[in-house]
């Protein structure tokens, strides 16, 4: 073997499992997923203040998601001519203010200005980090996309489980005002790890534009459809336990919390699954597992069989959307921020939206039957899995 050889092996050998650049992308997920986590128990609060009867709540909150996927492709088009680093760095100190926005906000009028900036920058910001931890997959030549999306759930439990013990303690503007500090003070530590990037050439061919060719859609469909499940999940499964299972009050959120266990330790354990296995065969075992889970929870004659059905669900699709995110960033000839914007737009309008319809729906028939309904579309991402194959571009091409 000769030098030439060894230099060539040397450079395509795998970056050591941590790094600057991962630590900074894990932190913007976990400072993301803190501010979310931390609206939760601030959503009673903010009716409150503003009068809101639960139809008007619900108004607001579809202004959220309208503005997630109004200013999604943006900041992917943005992404197109900047790069990553730079619009994810603008994005993340536009989002931090906004938490403080919807908190102080005195007016029906001004509370949707602030609701829709929130969920617009929220969504903008995560178009952006997940295009830098796409970068950061390539140079490092490992996956990194789970454990990301893992940072983001536990950011997520932190800001859930501290929000209303400090709102209790030092009120909805001290608490607001101490989480923007918090997200402030990670942000300017992550602020010089994060890897810098730049436009690629395939960039002009897109010229900002959203995509004709049909792979990033199809990889979207991948996403929407492991989304939807999950938001099904997350709005619908306590009453389900609670009005079909006969389960306590106190125990019907269990559902989610079995669903959340699984899905945040295989995100963990998510990378190092794909980089032995590779992207399409843990897709496929995801798309099983998730179909499963949903059909034996579905379909659970009592309150055990159905946490056992979350929790299978949970281990199913915890690594499909970040698969399908890596895959969407990497499609041959695209952009990464352009194709990132079409997945992830794709994929939180049914985290965002698809749970009011299940809603109209169960009216008319049952929550059983609309987890095993659901369940079908898995069945979609199992037959697009080999589309998961752009994926393992992280680790050369």
């Amino acid at each position: 073997m000769n030098i030439g050889s060894v230099g060539n092996i040397a450079a395509q050998a795998p970056a050591p499992l941590v790094t600057r650049e991962r630590a900074a992308v894990s932190l913007l997920f976990f400072l993301n997923g803190m501010v979310i986590g931390a609206w939760v128990p601030k959503i009673p609060l903010f009716a409150s203040a503003l009068s809101l009867s639960e139809s008007a709540l619900g108004m607001m909150i579809f202004a959220f998601g309208v503005g997630s996927l109004v200013l999604m492709p943006i900041a992917g088009m943005q992404i197109a001519r900047f790069g990553s680093s730079a619009v994810v760095k603008v994005t993340t100190l536009l989002f931090i203010p906004t938490i403080v926005l919807v908190t102080l906000a005195g007016s029906i009028w001004a509370g949707a200005i602030a609701i829709f900036l929130f969920g617009g920058l929220t969504g903008a910001m995560d178009v952006a980090m997940n295009a830098n931890a796409v970068e950061v997959e390539r140079k490092m030549r490992r996956s990194i996309m789970s454990s990301c999306h893992a940072f983001w759930s536990l950011g997520g439990l932190v800001g859930s489980a501290t929000g209303g013990i400090l709102i209790a303690a030092i009120g909805a503007t001290g608490h607001v005002l101490l989480l923007a500090a918090v997200c402030l003070a990670l942000f300017l530590v992550a602020w010089p790890m994060i890897l810098p990037d730049a436009p690629h050439p395939s960039e002009k061919v897109t010229g900002g534009k959203l995509p004709l060719t049909p792979l990033p859609w199809l990889i979207g469909l991948m996403a929407l459809f492991s989304m939807v499940p999950e938001g099904t999940v997350l709005d619908w499964s306590a009453l389900y336990l609670r009005n079909e299972l006969g389960a306590s009050t106190a125990f019907s959120g269990f559902a989610f919390a079995a669903f959340s266990l699984t899905m945040a330790i295989l995100r963990f354990a998510g990378d190092f699954v794909r980089d032995r296995f590779g992207a399409v065969k843990t897709m496929r075992f995801c798309a099983v597992a998730a179909f499963v889970g949903l059909i034996l929870a579905g379909q659970a004659p009592n309150v055990t069989v159905a946490l056992i059905g979350f929790a299978i669900a949970g281990i199913g699709i915890s690594n499909l959307v970040p698969i399908a995110f890596s895959a969407g960033g990497n499609v041959p000839g695209l952009a990464p921020g352009i194709g990132l914007s079409v997945v992830t737009t794709m994929g939180y309008s049914g985290i965002l939206f698809a749970p009011s319809l299940i809603g109209f729906i169960a009216e008319h028939t049952s929550l059983s039957n609309v987890y095993t309904a659901i369940s079908a579309l898995l069945l979609v991402v199992l037959a697009l899995s080999g589309l998961a194959r752009h994926a393992d571009r992280v680790q050369g091409d």
